[in-house]
């Protein structure tokens, strides 16, 4: 934010004005994309840009081409100093078909490696991994993958138990002493 205060009082001369601006997280970059923005609406060339943000910013100034850039978008009507979002591949790893064949695999045997269970299913161990701990919501317990949390017929059965156990207890008295 200092730095877009100082860049816009060098960029006004001597009307300076007091430009009141909240910028609440905003990364870096943006932050330098909405300083070309403004150097570009109040008069200043593309190399004057530069230069004020390589006062302004120092080593962590955007480079001479990306400024250009920029600049240039700004001056053919670009209203925004958001980046485009990116268009990519679909991900082929993290899709709901390829979840359920990992959580199908892990709940054949859940001794499997994450390499073996990656390896079956084609992807990349990381994907797996992923896959593994934010997908299926599990973590590695000693050799076994165990769910974090317990599903329906896992908690049914230990509340059968522990009623079995507790029943068990108070008819023999003796259930649990030397043992």
């Amino acid at each position: 934010m200092a730095a877009f205060a100082q860049l816009a009082v060098v960029g006004r001369g001597s009307n300076t004005c007091v430009y009141v601006m909240a910028i609440f997280m905003m990364c870096e970059s943006t932050e330098q994309r909405i300083c070309i923005k403004f150097c570009f609406k109040i008069g200043k060339t593309a190399t004057e840009t530069y230069q004020l943000l390589q006062q302004a910013y120092g080593e962590e100034a955007m480079g001479h081409k990306q400024v250009f850039d920029w600049f240039c978008q700004f001056k053919e009507g670009r209203t925004s100093a958001e980046s485009d979002p990116h268009l990519g591949r679909p991900s082929t790893s993290r899709n709901e078909e390829m979840i359920a064949k990992v959580q199908t695999i892990v709940h054949n045997n859940r001794r499997l490696t994450v390499q073996e269970i990656a390896d079956n299913c084609g992807i990349s161990v990381g994907s797996c991994d992923a896959n593994l701990a934010d997908d299926q919501h599990m973590k590695r317990v000693c050799t076994k993958f165990a769910p974090r949390l317990l599903t329906d017929d896992q908690r049914e059965q230990r509340q059968t138990i522990t009623c079995d156990l507790l029943e068990r207890s108070c008819k023999d008295v003796q259930f649990l002493k030397n043992r």
